[in-house]
C-alpha cells in the first residue's frame, strides 16, 4: 500500500470545512486541469483524467466533524482509497488528506509523483476555497 499525505491548516470552524467535504458537489472544485468532464452528486463522482482514465468514486464513510473517507468504485486501474481526516484547533482546522494506493512496483514508479502532486494541489485548493468565503 503506497500512501500519499497532504497537511494543512484552514482558519474556518471544523463544521465549516466538513460541510463543504462531505458533498462530493464541492469537490470538483478541489481538482487539477488535468481533470475533464466531472460530474457529480451527493454520494458520488466521476470523471476523466487527461482522456487517459475514468474513474469513479463514492463516499464510502462520513464522521461528522472528523472525517470523509472517499473509495474508487466500478473497476478502478488500482484500489483507492481518499480520506479527509479533520481536527478543530479553536477557530481553525486541522486537515490531513491521504490517498491510499495498492500499486504494484512498476505502477507505483509511475504515478506517486503524480499521486503526491494530486494530494497536494487537493488539500491547498480546499484552504484556497474556503479562504475565500
Amino acid at each position: 500500500m503506497a500512501t500519499f499525505e497532504s497537511k494543512i491548516s484552514i482558519n474556518r470552524p471544523v463544521n465549516d470545512v466538513y460541510q463543504f467535504l462531505a458533498d462530493f458537489n464541492n469537490h470538483g472544485q478541489l481538482m487539477p486541469d488535468n481533470v475533464q468532464n466531472w460530474s457529480a452528486s451527493y454520494n458520488e463522482a466521476s470523471f476523466m483524467v487527461q482522456n487517459t482514465i475514468k474513474l469513479s468514486l463514492q463516499i464510502a464513510e462520513r464522521a461528522e466533524n472528523k472525517a470523509v473517507n472517499i473509495q474508487a468504485i466500478n473497476n478502478p486501474p488500482f484500489p483507492v482509497q481518499l480520506n479527509w481526516l479533520l481536527e478543530a484547533n479553536g477557530d481553525s482546522t486541522n486537515v490531513t488528506f491521504t490517498i491510499n494506493a495498492e500499486l504494484n512496483m512498476m505502477m507505483k514508479m509511475m504515478v506517486s509523483g503524480p499521486l503526491q502532486k494530486l494530494a497536494d494541489h487537493e488539500a491547498s485548493s480546499l484552504k484556497a476555497e474556503l479562504s475565500r468565503g
